[in-house]
């Protein structure tokens, strides 16, 4: 297992164009760079794993995929996350920010419209949160940016995950990748759970508060509870009153470097299997 960085140096721009001079970055484009961008909110994560959450894990999984993707002769550079999406879910909790879809979409088709000003051509999106609206948003966002900028734009996630949103995996929009991460669980584990805080607790040990994991009950839903929960508002802080959905007490550091070591290969390879099919 891979040594874990230290927080208090950590920066979310770190690895990404926002680090760059603009004479590297035009380098960049010139190279035919890919560009990888990941979109997640800042909304409660429980009492244990802090608000940026789903902004810090696709940005660490993206550092992940261009080291891999630079092994495979693919150039890429990564955008600075973008963290006020769509909390349609969790937004009645303290720090669950909400931002209206129309707005999400406009600043996303101004940014994938700098892009194809600076010369870039290919863009490639991953989502940090599983909220359904947020990931139609992206989606749209995608669409709209591609089509008004002509940059190839293109949102990556498990066929099943866009199946449960209501995106066509076929759609020239998706790239759909060719396997998934397994997560073997009795009950759902979706938020705040044994699998997301396995990989917060890997990658970003500090901002866990780990002394706390064992008082965390599971919550053991069910279908009809997970429904109940996706409703949001009054309905999600009802069923989840600290905020998890799963078994945040059965994560481990090892289960969390496992899924995104495997999670990045997985990501990657369907990018670069796309990046080879277009040249």
């Amino acid at each position: 297992m891979s040594e874990p960085r230290s927080t208090e140096a950590h920066s979310i721009f770190q690895d990404t164009i926002a680090n760059m001079t603009f004479p590297d970055l035009a380098k960049a484009a010139a190279d035919r760079a890919v560009v990888l961008w990941g979109l997640g909110v800042i909304e409660q994560h429980g009492p244990h794993l802090p608000l940026g959450t789903d902004v810090y894990m696709p940005s660490e999984l993206l550092r992940r995929v261009r080291k891999i993707l630079a092994s495979k002769g693919v150039a890429s550079v990564i955008m600075p996350p973008f963290y006020w999406g769509v909390n349609q879910v969790s937004g009645l909790f303290p720090g669950s920010f909400m931002v209206r879809p129309e707005v999400m979409i406009e600043l996303m088709v101004d940014l994938i419209k700098s892009l194809k000003k600076d010369s870039f051509s290919t863009l490639f999106c991953v989502s940090g949160h599983g909220d359904a609206l947020h990931n139609r948003t992206i989606f749209d966002g995608v669409c709209r940016g591609a089509d008004e900028s002509g940059l190839s734009a293109h949102f990556v996630g498990a066929p099943s995950f866009f199946k449960r949103i209501g995106i066509d995996p076929a759609s020239p929009r998706v790239l759909p990748t060719m396997t998934e991460v397994e997560r073997n669980s009795k009950y759902f584990d979706v938020h705040a759970g044994e699998f997301e805080t396995s990989s917060m607790w890997a990658v970003y040990p500090d901002l866990v508060k780990d002394e706390l994991l064992p008082t965390l009950k599971s919550t053991d839903f069910g279908i009809e509870d997970l429904t109940e929960w996706r409703k949001g508002g009054e309905h999600a802080l009802r069923k989840t009153p600290q905020g998890y959905l799963g078994d945040p007490a059965a994560s481990s550091r090892e289960l969390g470097e496992r899924m995104m070591a495997e999670h990045a290969e997985i990501v990657a390879e369907a990018i670069a299997a796309k990046v080879a099919a277009v040249v």
